[in-house]
């Protein structure tokens, strides 16, 4: 049973657009139409039946230490060079917190650094992403989300693939998220939440996207983020969680997994490398927003 207000489509009949968004005057929750594993006999060593299962299910998977910190620190160290040639950069790939000048964000660190396309193409983390997308993938986006001690601040609730759908023309949910922690993400630090099994539910948003929206959403997202009533039911279905261990962690969610995270108010950073991968079967096409397209370095096209 939903919340009061909510109605559940099934959408498979429709012949255009099956996750419409900022559409509707009044938000919708639309049924999955696609797979979330798209090859469930096993075909690596990296991840066993079980845990195929468990992300299959939840929407999400976390390795504790799947690196070793040898190989961590060789990418801390290339994070704070990053940082600090960073910091008075007016690049459009390095985003801002919302009120200061502190760094949020550091988009395309794949395309522009070696060590980050290394981590991109790592072979295990390829032979997990293609196993669980049934395809070869391309990076469709990455970044290093900086959220230092005392400033840090939060990333509200949302579905990647809303605005990837709406935004970038991502046809089908058939992408996912990699998360690898530089630094031991602990309870209090402002891990990554998710809410297990939301990605079989779309929460179609309300509010029509302004021109240019990245310009202002990758410091504070205002469109594409659920209603409360919405996300109320999500979390009342799957409850939250926040995976969390050693630096060299990872964490695998499915794009279309409602996520979020606290501030970071405590003294210990938390810095982690998102690569986001799509299938070469679900390249992007005109978005569904009927906007431009957001640059390359946020979506590529190429």
């Amino acid at each position: 049973m939903t919340t009061k207000g909510q109605v559940i489509l099934n959408t498979s009949n429709t012949t255009h657009d099956i996750y419409p968004s900022r559409v509707f005057k009044e938000p919708r929750l639309l049924t999955r139409q696609d797979p979330v594993v798209y090859t469930t006999a096993l075909h690596t060593s990296e991840i066993n039946e079980e845990q195929l299962a468990f992300y299959d299910k939840n929407g999400y998977l976390f390795l504790d230490s799947f690196f070793d910190e040898a190989q961590v620190q060789q990418w801390r160290e290339e994070m704070g060079l990053l940082w600090a040639e960073s910091k008075t950069s007016d690049r459009p790939e390095v985003i801002r917190e919302p009120s200061s000048d502190e760094i949020r964000s550091i988009f395309a660190v794949h395309r522009d650094h070696e060590v980050f396309k290394g981590i991109a193409e790592h072979p295990r983390i390829q032979a997990i992403i293609q196993q669980i997308l049934g395809s070869e993938a391309y990076v469709h986006q990455s970044r290093i989300n900086f959220k230092q001690g005392f400033t840090g601040k939060e990333f509200y609730w949302h579905s990647d693939f809303e605005t990837w759908h709406v935004e970038d023309g991502m046809p089908r949910m058939r992408a996912l998220s990699c998360s690898i922690a530089l630094e031991d993400n602990t309870p209090n630090n402002g891990p990554l939440m998710v809410v297990p099994g939301s990605h079989r539910t779309f929460v179609s948003c309300v509010g029509e996207t302004p021109d240019d929206n990245f310009k202002s959403s990758l410091r504070r997202q205002e469109y594409g983020v659920p209603d409360r009533d919405s996300l109320t039911y999500l979390v009342q279905q799957g409850g939250i969680t926040a995976p969390v261990g050693n630096a060299g962690s990872i964490v695998l969610f499915d794009c279309n997994l409602m996520h979020g995270s606290n501030s970071n108010i405590t003294p210990l950073p938390r810095s982690n490398v998102f690569i986001v991968y799509n299938s070469v079967h679900n390249k992007l096409a005109e978005p569904y927003s009927g906007q431009n397209p957001r640059p390359d370095y946020i979506a590529t096209r190429s």
